[in-house]
Parts: C-alpha cells; sequence; structure tokens
C-alpha cells in the first residue's frame, strides 16, 4: 500500500515539475500531463483504506502539494483559455479585413417591391 502512495506522490511532483518548466513547447507539455493526470487516476483508485500512520502523515503532505498543483493546473487552464480567446479574435479580424462587408446590419432598408 505504500509503495502506492509513494508512486502517487513520484507521480505527482513529477507533474508539478513539468508545469513549473516553461521551457517545453505547449503542446508537448499538455500531452506529458495529460499522460501524468492519467496514470495518477490509475494511481489514486488503488489507494484505500485502512491506512497506517506513516501513510496518514504522507497524506498530510500529499493535500498540500495538491494544492499546488490545482493551482498550476488552473494556470495553465487559463492560460490556454485566453490564447484561444486572442485566436478567435484574430480569425475575426481577418475575416473582417477579407469581406468587411460580409455581416452588415439591414435595419431600415428599404425594399421596393414593384416592378
Amino acid at each position: 500500500m505504500m509503495n502506492r502512495l509513494v508512486a502517487f506522490q513520484q507521480v505527482t511532483k513529477e507533474l508539478i515539475g513539468l508545469l513549473e518548466n516553461t521551457d517545453i513547447d505547449r503542446d508537448d507539455l499538455v500531452d506529458k500531463v495529460d499522460k501524468l493526470l492519467a496514470s495518477r487516476d490509475g494511481l489514486i483508485m488503488e489507494i484505500v483504506p485502512p491506512y497506517t500512520e506513516e501513510e496518514k502523515a504522507t497524506g498530510k503532505k500529499l493535500i498540500e502539494v495538491e494544492k499546488k498543483l490545482n493551482q498550476l493546473l488552473t494556470e495553465m487552464k487559463l492560460s490556454i483559455k485566453k490564447d484561444l480567446t486572442e485566436l478567435q479574435a484574430k480569425k475575426q479580424g481577418n475575416q473582417k479585413y477579407i469581406n468587411p462587408y460580409n455581416n452588415l446590419m439591414t435595419d431600415g432598408v428599404f425594399y421596393d417591391k414593384r416592378k
């Protein structure tokens, strides 16, 4: 049981180290984070009670590490979200530049029905 908790702690620390490293390309970073999160999910399913005192102490340490991990994952999510909104704005700007008369408002336009 303890080795599973240690393995979970090791994967969590590796994940934090990966998220703190800013030299990695974001696409590679997302792939690696996804793989590590999947392995953490598998490890967390294997951690079941009853716990020894040593495991409880390790668990308390892990709670603090989890807070840091959640903060880093939230920052990454917000960064990606910001980049996506900027990309959408660029796409809309390019479309308006290419075809400026595409989305004109037609309120108040008079149509002559006589022939």
